[in-house]
């Protein structure tokens, strides 16, 4: 698996600001849904308009119930940065739980989706949860893979804001689960699966009022998912409380911890098969 992802990263790292990039974008969007295709999910882009421009989501699926599970990350970054752990980590672990899980049956629907502009206000994912709320459309649980690919075991390491300190370990080894008050049955399920594999230390944070008491918790593609009331999870090494390149040239492969990632996606792929088979 550690090779797959060391792939997944070196082919979609690189240039991704949506405004600059002519080339990488485009690159990154097929090999996504190659890589899809090549697992035998059937893959659609799904449309976007933003600034005056059309950008797309990449989507693919296993198909089941209409009452969908959604693994999601993104394929964008900001401007001058190549954005290793954001989010090209959250990206290959997408792409290596659709291998796993592609062919396996499902009662609900798997939905894999890439989605874009997240580094502009989760603007992908807010259109498309805007859509599925006015077609009325259900949705088992989604998790969000947002920055999953840097650690450190150093003391001090692991930042916290102050309110939170005395809860969480300052060594920045363990993935990050945060929920909110809705999404408390698909935290605990997912943190069961990931507490499965050896060697992988797990911590959860509920955030009450969609996070808003703790806006940090709310910069990624889970958060459009909150606010329309579809339970979501945010799967995170925790950003900039951990990451010291977080947004910065410095954002590379060489910092990643692949082991780390591929610990991380066998969890969450046990978490996803066990929702998608429990479903009617």
């Amino acid at each position: 698996m550690i090779e797959n992802i060391r792939r997944h990263l070196e082919n979609t790292l690189g240039d991704r600001y949506p405004f600059s990039s002519r080339s990488r974008i485009p690159q990154v969007e097929e090999y996504v849904l190659s890589e899809f295709r090549r697992y035998g999910l059937a893959t659609s882009r799904d449309e976007v308009q933003f600034n005056g421009a059309v950008f797309s989501n990449l989507i693919a699926e296993i198909p089941g119930s209409p009452d969908a599970v959604i693994v999601a990350a993104h394929h964008d970054a900001v401007e001058g940065s190549p954005g290793a752990d954001d989010n090209a980590s959250g990206l290959a672990a997408l792409l290596q739980c659709a291998q796993l899980l592609a062919g396996r049956k499902m009662r609900r629907t798997v939905r894999f989706i890439s989605f874009h502009l997240e580094e502009f206000g989760m603007i992908g994912s807010a259109d498309y949860v805007r859509r599925l709320k006015a077609q009325g459309q259900s949705v088992a649980g989604m998790v969000s893979l947002e920055m999953i690919g840097y650690t450190d075991s150093a003391r001090g390491s692991q930042q916290m804001p102050a309110a939170l300190k005395w809860k969480y370990p300052d060594r920045g080894d363990f993935i990050g689960l945060v929920a909110n008050g809705r999404s408390k049955q698909l935290l605990d399920s997912y943190a069961r699966a990931l507490r499965r594999v050896p060697g992988l230390p797990v911590e959860t944070l509920t955030v009450p009022f969609n996070g808003w008491v703790f806006p940090a918790t709310r910069l990624s593609d889970h958060s459009p998912f909150w606010d329309a009331g579809y339970p979501a999870l945010l799967v995170t090494d925790t950003s900039f409380f951990r990451n010291p390149h977080y947004h910065l040239p410095s954002d590379t492969l060489s910092t990643l911890d692949l082991e780390f990632i591929a610990k991380v996606t066998e969890g969450v792929a046990a978490a996803v098969e066990a929702l998608a088979a429990s479903g009617s």
